[in-house]
């Protein structure tokens, strides 16, 4: 198998090797500016006179058959300091524009906006995102793999949006201080893109085939400079915070905690592309909690990052391996321990080569006596057209590990070896991945290595593809996120679409996928799933999904099918059941938006289970977004001989209801009130936000967290926190 796979992947390399963009013609020449640019929304200077017109953009939905209806203008320049662009975006249909709220880093599909990618070193594969939605909302994200972008990355640009009857405009001036780009090289890869959903138009300068993202950068136009990009001075950033704040834990019967702190974040740009970030002591309270999950299942569930220090090129540490097989989670990094400090270098060497380094120290906790610290090690080439080459390898090392006193349960340390290829074609039509993981413990025992791949393929109406993974029993990443060992998979899936002649319906069609898990010799079937759903695509953008599934696990260990009740299946035990559902996401042109998710079928233990999800948002916009989540399951479990005597005859009902409000009384004032009941873990949580970005990048947060149990709502813990930082650019 291997063999055959890795012949398949040179075979598809060859075919596509050294290849440029496939809109490299497509070329946007930038000039110098003639006069100074004032950052109002108004296109009234000399330098936008003279600048070229970038102008006939493409639809690339609903199809991608035609110039656009809807008229986009752009322009760019640049001076020393900064490169600018402007949006000048006219009206086809009349009405109020189409906006969720003045929120940084809004929703795309519910916003209309402008979004600009650049490709700054030209290999279609990473860059930087930014845009705003037509009340001025900013957008900016870090561009990986092609097509990916992480919105939880922020740096310091500003930008003015101005309407009128006819149209409205988009103006921002990005400092090269926050871009990455190599000295020299006077070739980028650049697009722009406008989504109006009063026509529901989606549109592109450079042309992208409606089945993938206009981020695409294999389909980006060429930017050519007049001379050589303006080299960025002293890039140097400290972003000291100080916070204060009040906590108690009620339940535990603790005093008050009264606290005080400061530490600070530091930016340091070694070169224009390789960027040095410090941290002291930092604090990730202000940070949005995690929405919570009803857990039905046997494993581990995931919650993304979102700390600001881990984020920047964090594709290069995160993007390894599956997003259920990782050997490196920034998230498990002062998990139990506060991070005293860390740096990180990454970036890039040339076009060619990426590197990262990272290395964390954390103190002492209740949970963990001993202090620990974290590194990691990153290396990526990019080989053929756009495909690369990484390595990585992490390390967790507990220090003092002489003071243990169990050193039979307590490791000293634990190490993973990561190698992967990842294969992203000329076309982005094939992509995939090959991959080889092993790590190493005190007195490492045999079988702990990981081999796994995927390769898919994609034009505008068919998608297929397969994945398998072999995962050893003596496999461990303990700062990565591997919920399950010991198996092997397989995962083939194929759809297909259907564009019809109708004025309601844009597209339809089926989608199979089958999942099935072995032991880890592939001897004997432990699950799987055989999925098949059929989806349609409205013109508005709304859709409708219907489906059918058989599922069948073999136990290989004790399961609790409630996550709840405390009763446990027996390991050996089978068990086989059929569910279908029906899925709806309403049309985001609406200020009245909803989603509605249904599953009906079997369960556990000849069970059956009911699931029904649903959103409801209501928007008074731009300033005010109320959102209402709720998550109802329920299970029912009959006399049956394979049915644990404790679960006869019970039901089990588990809600999880979050409403949300967001209010943005400016683009730069925000209020968020996020409830959540969830009677399963017997919690609910407020979370009240207040943040005030009082200058680009700088902010001032009031954070007040409340804990209750469930059933009675007595409090468990409270806590209230003021924060404040500031951006100083050296």
């Amino acid at each position: 198998m291997l063999k055959n796979l890795l012949t398949s992947f040179l075979l598809l390399n060859s075919l596509f090797s050294f290849a440029q963009s496939k809109n490299e013609k497509v070329e946007y020449r930038i000039r110098r500016a003639t006069s100074p640019l004032k950052i109002d929304g108004i296109v009234d200077e000399k330098a936008w006179a003279e600048a070229q017109l970038a102008t006939d953009f493409y639809q690339v939905l609903p199809m991608d058959t035609s110039y656009a209806k809807v008229r986009t203008d752009v322009k760019m320049t640049y001076d020393d300091k900064n490169l600018y662009v402007v949006f000048i975006n006219y009206d086809k249909l009349p009405g109020p524009y189409m906006v969720e709220s003045l929120k940084r880093d809004f929703n795309f599909g519910k916003n209309d906006n402008d979004l600009l990618f650049l490709d700054t070193f030209d290999d279609q594969t990473n860059g930087f995102s930014f845009g705003a939605n037509a009340m001025g909302a900013q957008w900016d994200g870090l561009m990986f793999n092609g097509s990916n972008i992480s919105l939880t990355w922020e740096n310091k640009w500003t930008s003015e949006v101005k309407y009128d009857d006819e149209k409205w405009v988009w103006e921002c001036a990005i400092p090269f201080k926050t871009l990455r780009y190599k000295k020299g090289i006077k070739r980028w890869g650049v697009n722009f893109s406008r989504l109006d959903l009063k026509t529901t138009e989606k549109s592109a300068w450079a042309p992208v085939p409606r089945q993938f993202p206009t981020a695409s950068l294999a389909y980006t136009a060429s930017l050519i400079w007049d001379e050589e990009p303006p080299t960025a001075s002293s890039n140097i950033s400290i972003i000291p915070y100080i916070l204060g704040g009040v906590s108690r834990n009620q339940e535990k019967k603790l005093p008050t905690d009264y606290r005080g702190d400061i530490g600070f974040d530091a930016k340091v740009g070694l070169t224009s592309s390789l960027n040095l970030d410090l941290t002291v002591n930092p604090d990730f309270s202000q940070v949005e909690v995690d929405q919570q999950q009803t857990n039905l299942d046997r494993f581990e569930l995931f919650f993304p990052e979102r700390r600001q220090f881990f984020l920047e090129n964090g594709d290069l540490f995160a993007n390894f391996g599956y997003q259920t097989l990782r050997p490196f989670f920034s998230r498990r990094i002062g998990l139990n321990t506060p991070i005293k400090f860390g740096a990180r270098v990454s970036g890039k060497l040339n076009k060619d080569w990426r590197i990262g380094l990272m290395d964390m120290q954390t103190g002492k906790s209740d949970a963990v006596s001993n202090a620990q610290n974290f590194g990691v090690i990153a290396l990526q080439r990019r080989v053929f057209a756009r495909s690369n080459i990484a390595v990585m390898f992490v390390n967790k090392q507990l220090l003092d590990y002489q003071s243990v006193v169990d050193k039979a349960t307590v490791k000293e340390y634990n190490r993973n070896l990561a190698i992967e290829y990842n294969l992203l074609s000329q076309n982005n039509a094939w992509t995939g991945k090959l991959m080889y993981f092993k790590s190493f413990s005190p007195n490492t025992q045999k079988d702990d290595g990981v081999f796994a791949g995927n390769i898919l393929y994609t034009n505008k109406r068919l998608t297929a593809g397969i994945e398998f993974e072999s995962v050893g029993s003596n496999y461990t990443a303990e700062v990565g996120y591997v919920p399950r060992i010991n198996y092997g998979k397989l995962n083939p899936q194929i759809g297909y679409l259907f564009f019809p002649k109708s004025r309601h319906i844009l597209s339809h069609g089926p989608t199979a996928m089958l999942t099935h898990y072995f032991t880890k010799d592939f001897s004997k079937e432990t699950e799987n799933e055989k999925f098949i759903a059929y989806r349609i695509n409205f013109r508005k953008t709304n859709t409708l999904m219907a489906w059918v599934a058989h599922n069948y696990v073999y136990l290989l260990r004790p399961f609790d099918p409630t996550n709840f009740a405390g009763v446990f299946l027996k390991e050996g035990s089978e068990h086989k059941w059929d569910s279908f559902g029906i899925d709806y996401t309403s049309k985001p042109q609406a200020l009245l938006t909803y989603s509605v998710s249904s599953r009906y079928g079997g369960y556990y233990a000849n069970g059956t289970r009911l699931r029904l999800n649903g959103e409801v948002g209501y928007r008074f916009q731009p300033y005010v977004a109320i959102t209402m989540s709720a998550n109802y399951n329920q299970l029912n479990f009959k006399s049956e001989p394979a049915v644990p005597t404790d679960l006869v005859n019970k039901q089990f009902n588990f809600w999880l209801v979050g409403p949300r409000v967001d209010v943005t009384f400016t683009n730069k004032l925000f209020f968020t009130n996020f409830f959540q009941f969830n009677n399963q873990n017997k919690n609910v949580n407020l979370n009240t936000r207040l943040q005030w970005r009082y200058s680009p990048a700088s902010d001032l947060f009031l954070v007040y967290t409340d804990n209750y149990i469930s059933d009675t709502f007595q409090v468990r813990n409270r806590a209230l926190v003021l924060k404040f930082t500031y951006w100083w650019n050296v």
